[in-house]
C-alpha cells in the first residue's frame, strides 16, 4: 500500500517545524515580528499605522503568529497588546537550528 498523508507518522519535531515555517511564510509576518522585537510590545493600532494594511489583515497575521506561539496577546479593553513570546521564541530558534544543523 502506498503511503498517504493520512497514514504517515510525522515526528513531533517535524510537526512543530512545519507550524513555525507556516507562520513565518509571509513577509508581513516577518515584518510584524521585527517590529515587536524592536519595540517589545505593540497594539494592533500601532501596527496598522506602521504597515499600509487594513486592520483586519493585520489581525489575521497576528492570529497566525499567535497560533504558532511566536507572540502572545494581552487584552487591555478595547485594545490587545502583542509581544514576542520569549519562551516559544527560544524554542523556535532551537528547532530551526537543529533542523539546519
Amino acid at each position: 500500500m502506498r503511503p498517504t498523508k493520512e497514514n504517515i507518522n510525522y515526528s513531533n519535531e517535524s510537526v512543530e517545524l512545519a507550524k513555525l515555517a507556516k507562520a513565518l511564510s509571509h513577509p508581513v509576518r516577518i515584518a510584524i515580528l521585527d517590529e515587536l522585537r524592536s519595540h517589545s510590545c505593540c497594539y494592533t493600532g500601532d501596527l496598522t499605522e506602521k504597515f499600509p494594511l487594513a486592520q483586519s489583515t493585520i489581525s489575521q497575521h497576528l492570529k497566525e503568529l499567535k497560533n504558532a506561539g511566536l507572540i502572545q496577546g494581552e487584552l487591555n479593553p478595547p485594545k490587545i497588546k502583542y509581544c514576542i513570546n520569549i519562551e516559544n521564541w527560544k524554542r523556535a530558534k532551537k528547532t530551526f537550528s537543529q533542523f539546519f544543523d
